[in-house]
């Protein structure tokens, strides 16, 4: 099928990411969130994005302008009639997840993918809350998303092939790698990452040593760019312990329940680099 429109519901990290690639790699763009003033904090970070990328020479002012043209911003789910394939990059809740995927069911035409770019969350679980689980997937892209080439293709039980090839093939348009796993808590990605994270909260909870001396281990020994604690902190320890919950539920094994030291810094707001201060503090 020929997709020339991407549908992107959620303006924050992912989904401005997600909207950044796209529109740079010639797509037509509608960007949803709940308010204008999100969809302008998102417009800005992409143009703040791209802007890094016109200095280092990754892409010309020319591509920047054309594609900050092809984005459009809306507040109302009906914007994506037209759409050829929308994202889902909302908070990682399977309660909002379905409401979401139940109203596009509704609004996008018959032959719209409807895809979600959840970390963690059952895809048949999600597709449930549409008349088209052959339609529903996963395209789960990393984050920063315009620097990491991974994405996840996400197989639920009732995705067609037909619907896994064309995703193939626009995360292929976007300059991204896509590998192809089936629909399990966690995936792959997060299966092997958060537990790696939790531990690191566990050595730190335990006092085994310092966040950085923990983070400077994995790098130092284990050639990671970037410390568990660190990485955990970037990616928003909400999230982590999002994943960490959906994974314990699907597993029903304690090896995935989230440390208590994470689950206490989720408590109070101490989230990470969002918030200013998770494991690490980061200031305004």
């Amino acid at each position: 099928m020929q997709i020339n429109k991407i549908g992107v519901v959620g303006a924050g990290t992912m989904g401005n990411g997600i909207a950044h690639v796209c529109a740079l790699s010639g797509f037509d763009v509608v960007l949803i969130d709940m308010s204008q003033e999100i969809l302008d904090r998102a417009t800005e970070k992409m143009k703040k994005n791209m802007g890094r990328q016109v200095k280092k020479e990754k892409i010309s002012q020319a591509d920047m302008d054309a594609a900050l043209k092809r984005i459009t911003n809306a507040t109302a789910l009906e914007a994506l009639k037209d759409a050829d394939l929308v994202v889902e990059a909302v908070v990682e809740d399977l309660k909002t997840k379905k409401e979401i995927f139940q109203k596009l069911d509704a609004i996008c035409k018959k032959d719209c993918i409807l895809s979600s770019n959840t970390s963690s969350i059952s895809i048949g679980d999600i597709a449930q809350a549409t008349k088209r689980p052959e339609k529903v997937m996963g395209m789960h892209f990393m984050n920063p998303v315009p620097m990491m080439v991974l994405v996840e293709l996400v197989k639920g039980k009732s995705t067609s092939e037909e619907t896994i090839n064309a995703a193939r093939e626009i995360a292929e348009k976007l300059g991204k790698t896509p590998v192809l796993v089936n629909d399990s808590p966690g995936f792959v990605a997060n299966r092997i990452l958060m537990p790696m994270i939790n531990e690191a909260v566990w050595c730190l909870n335990e006092g085994v040593a310092k966040a950085e001396d923990v983070d400077a281990v994995m790098k130092l020994g284990m050639n990671h760019p970037m410390g568990p604690l660190a990485l955990a902190d970037l990616i928003g320890l909400d999230v982590c312990k999002s994943i960490l919950d959906v994974m314990y539920e699907g597993f029903s094994d304690k090896k995935y329940a989230p440390c208590p030291l994470l689950s206490k810094k989720v408590e109070e707001g101490n989230l990470g680099r969002k918030t200013g201060k998770g494991f690490y503090e980061y200031g305004k």
